[in-house]
């Protein structure tokens, strides 16, 4: 029978759509994420320190990102990185303590501060890959550093150079003096040069390191230059650290020799590590648990390297391909399973996971204090106890104990939920195939 002229056939490009707004929501999630980041909380808590502690995570986002551009899309592991940064950083303050430019363009100028040092410092440093690389790049570093101090007057010596963001041009009714308006600037460059580096990424020019990455013979025979690829990477690199060092400078105006030596290469390579380097917002992630640590656990405590570096490892062994790696693996995972059969596994493993934290800090804390004594903020409270190097061995003895055995008991669960939600994974797939 035929259908009516008026009826309507279900439309095939339904699902297509579905699919399509569904992985348009997917791709705009995380930037969406990164808007709320930025922009919501100084309108909620607008403090003085949350201002200040969102202004650190905006300027190592993009100083992240910039790393990966060498790490992750052209396999170059640099440990001279925060030598484009700092240099970027000190052109800007100079030029704008001695000409004056609106600071709104400052960040550019200090993009193309880096991008002129990363020219020779690029030229030197292509000319080996691998280890190599890595090794001039640490020597470029360190003679960067030797000269902050051999030019004092050009690089401000101990003191630095410093910037009054007031001598600015006004933009309207905005002097950028109040910490508030000289964020908006920071959090506004931020999304910018994340954009911007986005973007790069999708171009053939990356693409193209990215052959030079994975086989750089092969990139080779069908015409590529391999060391041409990575110097043009460098120099892109260098000019998006510049951006990252001014923004530093605007927050804090002031550039010191500290933010172009050994600890901050060493910083942006931990960040985007532990974020991962596969994914475009990898570092991101890793930037702002690298200032979560740097800035809220280094107010609390001073074995805040120790808790970083303990952290470090356990995404390194646990999760290879960083943070991002892990959270897109269980994702696919909850999406292919489901949340009822995944829940056991998940509780379990949140359960040992905090009770493993809380046995590490305790005896960490406790180490502390009777190191370095209660009186150099070595002392905690644990569960509204106060703890200190004068509490009794035997009941943090005990407490230590009750912990790991919880812990340990959480992880023995864990693991046999793991095992049977693999089981279920082999048995639905081998029913699969025999039908």
């Amino acid at each position: 029978m035929r259908e009516p002229a008026g009826a309507s056939r279900p439309s095939r490009a339904s699902p297509r759509r579905a699919a399509s707004l569904r992985a348009i929501g997917r791709a705009l999630a995380p930037w969406l994420a990164l808007v709320v980041f930025l922009a919501v909380p100084p309108f909620v808590w607008p403090q003085s320190w949350l201002l200040a502690y969102l202004a650190q995570s905006a300027t190592m986002i993009v100083f992240a990102l910039s790393y990966n551009l060498l790490l992750g899309e052209t396999g170059l592991l640099s440990f001279g990185h925060a030598a484009y940064a700092g240099l970027g950083a000190l052109v800007a303050a100079q030029v704008f303590n001695r000409i004056g430019v609106p600071l709104m363009l400052l960040p550019l100028l200090g993009g193309i501060g880096g991008a002129l040092c990363g020219v020779p410092f690029g030229f030197i440093a292509t000319r080996r890959a691998g280890t190599a690389f890595a090794m001039i790049t640490l020597g470029l570093g360190e003679l960067v550093v030797a000269a902050a101090w051999a030019l004092p007057d050009w690089f401000g010596g101990v003191a630095g150079v410093a910037i009054d963001r007031t001598r600015a041009p006004l933009v309207g009714n905005w002097s950028f003096g109040p910490a508030r308006e000289a964020y908006a600037l920071i959090a506004l460059w931020c999304l910018l040069a994340s954009m911007a580096m986005f973007a790069l990424s999708r171009t053939p020019f990356m693409r193209l390191a990215n052959a030079v990455r994975d086989n750089p013979a092969r990139a080779a025979a069908i015409g590529c230059y391999p060391r041409r690829i990575r110097y043009g990477v460098v120099v892109l690199s260098a000019f998006f650290a510049g951006i990252a060092g001014t923004l530093g400078l605007i927050n804090l105006e002031l550039v010191s020799t500290e933010s172009i030596g050994m600890m901050r290469s060493g910083a942006v390579l931990i960040a985007t590590v532990i974020g991962g380097t596969a994914a475009f917002f990898g570092p991101v992630a890793g930037a702002l648990v690298m200032t979560f640590f740097s800035v809220v656990v280094a107010s609390v405590t001073r074995a805040w390297l120790f808790y970083l570096g303990l952290f470090f490892i356990v995404v390194v062994v646990v999760s290879p391909d960083g943070l991002a790696g892990f959270a897109g693996r269980h994702t696919a995972r909850v999406a292919t399973h489901g949340w009822r059969r995944c829940r056991a596994a998940y509780l379990w493993a949140t359960a040992a996971a905090l009770l493993w934290t809380a046995t590490v800090v305790l005896a960490v804390q406790w180490a502390y204090a009777a190191q370095f004594g209660t009186n150099d903020g070595a002392a905690f409270n644990l569960a509204g106890v106060p703890w200190s190097s004068a509490a009794s061995p035997l009941w943090l003895g005990v407490a230590l104990f009750v912990l790991g055995a919880s812990g340990a008991l959480a992880t023995h669960c864990a693991v046999r939920a793991q095992a049977r939600l693999a089981g279920r994974a082999r048995a639905s797939q081998s029913t699969g195939d025999a039908r």
